[in-house]
């Protein structure tokens, strides 16, 4: 017995099959801004001016601001607030707004110590927050009191505001204005 070849669809057949089917077309997303999929990072306690560099350069380059908590071993406040800033930033607070990075820079360290970290920002008080944005210290919105480091509420407000930043060199805030506002006022209408 022999079996006759089938014969493959004619392009004919086939485009009529297809007419009588809705066609879905997807766009292609296109940008030339990468997506910010932002996700909050703790970073593990710096003890020495490179691990500060380290976490600076990689804050800066994913453009997220760096949030340092400024404490020293012996001080039971920062004990206490340590987990509350770490459950915050875990949690995913400022995350909507672009991310942020925590570190705990711990003044006591030997090494810390002996470069002057602490001079070199400024930090005059245990404990203290202060944000870096694009590498630079952004000394106007630094945190030193220890209610507004307690309470939980105005804590994740400072954080969203600080993640605003997200490497855009502002909109973060702390109502100083800057330079250029004293020079030529304010730019907000």
């Amino acid at each position: 017995m022999r079996v006759a070849p089938r014969s493959a669809p004619s392009i004919t057949s086939a485009a009529k099959s297809l007419a009588n089917k809705p066609i879905q077309l997807q766009r292609a997303a296109f940008s030339t801004s990468r997506q910010n999929n932002a996700r909050n990072q703790i970073y593990d306690t710096v003890r020495n001016p490179a691990a500060f560099q380290t976490y600076l350069q990689l804050s800066s380059s994913s453009r997220t601001p760096l949030l340092t908590f400024w404490t020293t071993s012996w001080c039971g406040t920062c004990r206490k607030m340590k987990p509350l800033l770490e459950e915050l930033v875990g949690s995913g607070v400022g995350e909507a707004e672009g991310g942020v990075g925590l570190v705990e820079v711990e003044c006591d360290a030997p090494d810390v110590m002996n470069e002057n970290m602490g001079m070199t920002y400024m930090i005059t008080s245990i404990p203290t927050l202060l944000s870096f944005d694009g590498g630079e210290a952004m000394t106007q919105t630094k945190v030193v009191d220890a209610r507004r480091l307690r309470d939980r509420a105005w804590l994740e407000e400072w954080i969203r505001t600080e993640a605003k930043r997200h490497g855009g060199r502002g909109g973060g805030g702390g109502g100083a204005g800057g330079l250029l506002e004293g020079l030529f006022g304010s730019w907000k209408n």
